[in-house]
């Protein structure tokens, strides 16, 4: 069934990122906003916007029964959540499966499983992919812990089983620490999941956090490689690239995470995380189960329209490439421009009184901003994804700096001066990157 009109909901980049596609597919574009964005190019573009309005900007895009209610009253075919807000929320894909509206992405019952890290891990570790020593259900009690760690080894780290973005996450180096860490950690879990359950796993030291990109029609699953995007700050990344591994080691993870959406029924676009230690093992970490935000480094390198992709599986059809046509041409760098102080990360919203944003050969810029825009500080910070392509990772990095040179943005602050010294650095130049990069090049914060 093609699709006659969607409803992204959604803002900022993602949302401006999937209209176009739309548009490119001929299907009419309908959007939900707060009235904080009424003046943002995604609403201005659209076809038709519903406007949500809430005392908490946030909550414009986190009700549920209104932006099902949206769906309803603008006679939308299907729903496009991007990532963040309702992206992962079960509870919405259900709701307007409900009403017959199509959710483009998985079903309720996978995001559902994919969330609860115990039992995705349980799941994964079932369909071969390697995972870190650990509980397998929930840990409530410090002396459970400890003996856990005393068979897996310390390190270990707590983590919630209903986490994300680093919420909560506790290493402990030795069993006295245990107490107050696993406290914290349920703490923190309850405040920002509604759900206090936790568990332990062996903590990989001198780790790098490489990700696979997936596609799956519910039945089969290809994969389109790798992205490396170890430099993070509080869990957050700054600088997505890629490929990064050799064929051999790429086709052997390639093979397992296929093997892992297809034994959940995936369908949709997805994510695969691991930590790779300082042997080169691979340990998943979990499943994003939406669009990434730096799909766009995978679209550079492949030549594939990921959001489109995911937009045909959801209308019904079967997987649109056979993995023998997906080829990995040349590398790809992003730099996440947020609007915030490049030393301390804090946010800096504020009006764009003047920007300007690169062009040229290899390069590609995703964003919403322009003069005059004015960037709320109740929303994420993020403001532009900055790619550049080369011919080999040296090419990209020269590139990038060019890029970031010729980029303008004033009335807020961003992290460009940061993203400017990383290019330059001796350890980012040579691939000696880990996901404390940011922690051990202190320097590099100005």
């Amino acid at each position: 069934m093609a699709f006659k009109r969607v409803l992204i909901a959604n803002r900022g980049e993602i949302a401006l990122r999937i209209l176009r596609t739309l548009r490119d597919m001929g299907i009419e574009v309908a959007i939900i906003h707060g009235k904080e964005d009424r003046l943002s190019l995604p609403v201005r573009m659209a076809d038709v916007a519903y406007q949500i309005t809430r005392i908490n900007p946030l909550d414009s895009y986190l009700d549920i029964e209104a932006v099902v209610q949206a769906a309803i009253d603008l006679k939308c075919d299907a729903v496009h959540p991007g990532y963040g807000f309702l992206a992962e929320n079960a509870g919405f894909a259900r709701r307007l499966e409900e009403e017959g509206i199509i959710f483009i992405g998985p079903s309720a019952d996978v995001i559902t499983l994919l969330g609860d890290k115990i039992e995705a891990r349980a799941a994964m570790e079932a369909a071969g992919l390697p995972t870190a020593k650990g509980s397998s259900e929930p840990i409530k009690d410090a002396a459970v812990a400890c003996t856990l760690a005393d068979v897996i080894g310390y390190p270990v780290i707590i983590k919630a089983a209903a986490g994300g973005g680093g919420i909560g996450m506790q290493i402990v180096n030795e069993a006295k620490e245990f107490e107050g860490a696993l406290k914290l950690c349920q703490s923190r879990a309850k405040s920002a999941f509604g759900d206090e359950r936790v568990f332990v796993e062996k903590y990989i030291e001198g780790a790098q956090h490489i990700e696979f990109q997936v596609l799956g029609d519910g039945k089969k699953a290809i994969h389109f490689g790798e992205r490396f995007c170890s430099i993070q700050r509080r869990h957050q990344k700054l600088v997505e690239e890629g490929p990064w591994l050799d064929e051999a080691k790429r086709e052997e993870m390639g093979n397992l995470v296929c093997a892992g959406a297809e034994s959940v029924g995936y369908k949709g676009l997805a994510t695969f995380e691991f930590l790779r230690d300082r042997n080169g093992d691979f340990y998943f970490l979990e499943v994003n189960p939406r669009v990434q935000v730096e799909h766009t480094v995978t679209e550079m390198i492949t030549g594939y329209n990921l959001v489109e992709l995911g937009v045909k599986v959801a209308q019904g059809e079967s997987l649109p490439v056979k993995q023998e046509d997906i080829t990995w041409r040349g590398h790809v760098i992003q730099c996440r421009l947020n609007a915030e102080d490049p030393k301390e990360f804090l946010p800096s919203p504020g009006r764009l009184w003047d920007c300007h944003f690169p062009s040229g050969f290899g390069i590609r810029c995703d964003t919403h901003a322009y003069a005059g825009y004015e960037m709320p500080g109740c929303f994420d910070s993020l403001l532009a994804k900055l790619l550049t392509w080369g011919h080999d990772r040296d090419d990209a990095i020269r590139r990038m700096r060019t890029a970031l040179d010729e980029t303008l943005i004033e009335g807020v602050q961003t992290l460009i001066p940061l993203h400017r010294r990383i290019m330059d650095e001796k350890d980012f130049l040579v691939r000696d990157i880990t996901i404390q990069y940011i922690e051990e090049h202190e320097e590099l914060l100005g």
